[in-house]
């Protein structure tokens, strides 16, 4: 969606909006931290973010890449900075065409900063020399697909100090194509309100939005303000200056500051702020609660299930997906990403060739070997491996192998089941409760649009010892309510689906003025993906322990052998009958322990691999970061 659409719905609707800019990180731990943050402070409930352009273009890849991530991923609406600097017209096409791939609709068109070792900003030979060429450019080239954003300076720039001449700049600008403006941060509103009354004395009329920089630290303030070259109003310096060696003090300062700056400007009928995040949350969020702009849990945005729907191009009408992601949906969209169609519709079905491979960025185990181990212990028994599964769904761990987050709140109606489940031997990846007719506004279970109607049936996943998975079986198929796959590694597989693994909606929804929408299901061929994508995350974990390590062999020994099962009670007002299933079933030796020498012998004979084929690698790298 345009970023002028949005402010202009922010108008209609008489509320004040905001967004979040972020720069791009030189390391790739700092690209997944941002990543994370980025997710984290997309439930603040930014209008859009943006992602900036280094100089020369030298992170230009980095930045379609997370602008298609932010997009397709975590369904942020993005804009991406694009520079004239270090930019032939072949890279600037290639950097557009990249995020129109991407799905990204929106574009802040810029001449960029010199190099760091030019003393003076030039073109590149076959560049562009102004930002309105740029603009002129992407119009010409993408019509009204991208809606393009400018820069505005109440303040003056590096090489243009005065005031007239920045103005006639902005309006060529506008009148090349542009249609939004973001200024560059200030702290003396009066200068950045006569600013703007200005800008509009000269014809221009597109939305202005403020740039606003929160204070983190009283050196950093400083830094910015003098780089920049605005005014700080000697009311700030008074009261931040005895602190400037309190970092608490001045954030706590600041922020009382730019919450008063960010109210005048409101007060003065602009309804957009944007914030220059630094890629920190902390000062941005007091902003935002001092100006009672954080949503409370009645007002955010409902989440689609099962999880929030991607931007990207081609996929924003998706509404279908395989329930077994719903804890590691960021790895369902990268293996989905190449697909040429996604499943929707009703009763769509959610069938293709191949999910992509394993190996992609982002699928493997998070964590180094030293941070996994830190978090999950040195299990040497079922018993310990259960213990983590327990701790977690009791909120004690704030993730599993097969779980990105922390369990949410959903899960509460069945949370003792489940935590009885796992002290018994029986391990679970995932599970839903059945719900019957819930108002689309619950807090927890609700979803779609206001005014509808929640359903789902009972669903539960696991890893099931081979010693039970005979009787199990016998008992899921004496019930006509309930169906089941049961697949090992090997991909040895037992079910009572109807012929052909037809999809089974889980979840439906029945809204006013819609088609009934069922947004998960369970369906084979995406069990079978989920299942190559399970037993390769337990057999990262595993290798995160050396060879000889009891703990390898534990967990290698539950992915060499356990079957992976999930059983769906077809009758969505009962919550009991799958675990009813359970009752007295029995796995025995939960607290054996291997003994280590026994366990090498089975290694030295096997030439690397134990007499029953568990441990089949015996390197001692970690896993991918």
């Amino acid at each position: 969606m345009h970023i002028k659409d949005k402010i202009a719905a922010c108008e209609k609707a008489g509320k004040p909006c905001f967004s979040f800019e972020y720069y791009v990180p030189k390391t790739a731990q700092g690209v997944q931290n941002l990543y994370d943050r980025m997710e984290r402070m997309g439930s603040f409930g930014p209008q859009f973010i943006d992602i900036t352009w280094n100089a020369g273009g030298r992170l230009s890849n980095l930045t379609t890449e997370m602008v298609n991530v932010a997009q397709t991923v975590y369904g942020l609406e993005t804009c991406m900075h694009l520079t004239c600097t270090g930019m032939e017209k072949e890279k600037v096409d290639s950097a557009l065409q990249e995020a129109y791939n991407g799905g990204c609709t929106n574009i802040l068109a810029l001449r960029g900063d010199p190099p760091r070792e030019n003393e003076k900003w030039s073109a590149v030979p076959g560049g562009f020399r102004y930002a309105k060429d740029l603009v002129k450019h992407i119009r010409e080239k993408y019509g009204d697909y991208f809606d393009i954003g400018v820069a505005g300076y109440p303040e003056g720039c590096d090489d243009e100090v005065d005031p007239d001449v920045l103005l006639d700049h902005l309006k060529e600008k506008i009148d090349a194509g542009g249609t939004f403006i973001i200024t560059q941060m200030f702290y003396d509103v009066d200068i950045f309100l006569d600013w703007v009354n200005k800008v509009r004395a000269k014809g221009i009329t597109v939305p202005i939005i403020p740039g606003i920089m929160p204070i983190h630290t009283y050196a950093a303030f400083i830094r910015r303000a003098t780089w920049t070259k605005i005014h700080v109003p000697e009311k700030w310096l008074e009261v931040l200056e005895p602190v400037k060696n309190d970092d608490v003090a001045v954030r706590d300062i600041g922020r009382d500051l730019v919450v008063e700056l960010c109210k005048k400007i409101l007060a003065a009928g602009i309804n957009q702020l944007h914030f220059y995040t630094m890629n920190l949350a902390t000062a941005t969020r007091m902003v935002l609660e001092g100006l009672d702009l954080m949503p409370t849990l009645e007002a955010r945005e409902l989440p689609a299930l099962p999880f929030k729907s991607s931007l990207g191009l081609g996929r924003r009408e998706e509404n279908v997906r395989p329930i077994f992601w719903k804890n590691r949906h960021k790895s369902y969209v990268a293996r989905t990403q190449e697909w040429d169609e996604f499943p929707n519709g009703r009763w769509g079905d959610s069938r293709s060739p191949a999910f992509g491979e394993l190996d992609t960025y982002g699928i493997a185990l998070k964590g180094t070997t030293e941070q996994n181990i830190k978090l999950w212990g040195r299990p040497e028994t079922i018993a310990d491996v259960a213990d983590l599964f327990v701790n977690y769904i009791g909120g004690k761990l704030e993730s599993l192998p097969w779980s990105d987050s922390p369990i949410d709140t959903s899960a509460n109606p069945i949370k003792a089941q489940l935590s009885e489940l796992n002290k018994r031997g029986f391990l679970t990846t995932n599970s839903q409760c059945a719900l019957n007719a819930v108002k689309s506004s619950h807090p927890v279970h609700g979803w779609g649009p206001r005014g509808g109607y929640v359903y789902q049936k009972m669903y539960v996943e696991l890893l099931v010892s081979p010693d039970v998975l005979s009787e199990l079986i016998t008992r899921i198929e004496r019930s006509s309510d309930l169906t089941y796959y049961a697949v090992n590694k090997a991909g040895v597989l037992h079910h009572n689906a109807p012929a052909g693994g037809s999809p089974n909606a889980v979840t439906w929804g029945v809204f006013p003025g819609k088609e009934i929408v069922q947004p998960t299901i369970v369906e084979l061929i995406s069990f079978l993906a989920w299942k190559d994508e399970l037993y390769r995350l337990g057999e990262d974990w595993a290798a995160c322990y050396p060879q000889s390590s009891p703990s390898r062999h534990i967990i290698a020994s539950i992915m060499e052998n356990w079957y992976l099962v999930n059983i769906v009670n077809n009758n969505f007002l009962d919550n009991d009958a799958i675990f009813d299933l359970f009752q007295d079933l029995k796995i025995d030796n939960l607290n054996e322990r291997i003994p280590v020498d026994e366990y090498l012998q089975n290694l030295k004979v096997a030439g690397g691999t134990t007499t029953n084929g568990v441990a089949h690698e015996i390197t001692n790298d970690a896993p991918a970061a």
